[in-house]
């Protein structure tokens, strides 16, 4: 389970740093607001990454589940994450569940 979730983290990362230069260039209304929100949310799930890698603990999977909410809640920061976020809530909560059913059997 730990590196299906770590899998979901750093894709997450790889697509919200990626669109940090997008929302910076459309004309954004507040270019430095989207690129320090999405900067943030990137490091802090490869740091999460790196730490659900080492070992799925319930708290590494407690905040796995909160920055994924942050992430959602960046959507007020910049429209196009409300959609990633639950894109990749999903991808999270299904790594989650996928992990469970195969260390179960």
């Amino acid at each position: 389970m730990k590196r299906l979730c770590a899998t979901v983290l750093v894709m997450e990362a790889i697509v919200i740093g990626l669109a940090i230069p997008v929302a910076i260039t459309i004309g954004h209304e507040a270019p430095r607001a989207a690129g320090l929100a999405g900067g943030c949310l990137a490091v802090a799930a490869v740091l999460l990454a790196g730490v659900i890698s080492r070992g799925a603990s319930r708290a590494a999977l407690a905040a796995g589940s909160a920055l994924q909410l942050l992430v959602i809640g960046a959507g007020a920061v910049v429209p196009v994450m409300y959609a990633l976020g639950a894109i990749f809530a999903g991808f999270w909560v299904l790594a989650i569940v996928m992990g469970r059913r195969a260390e179960s059997s």
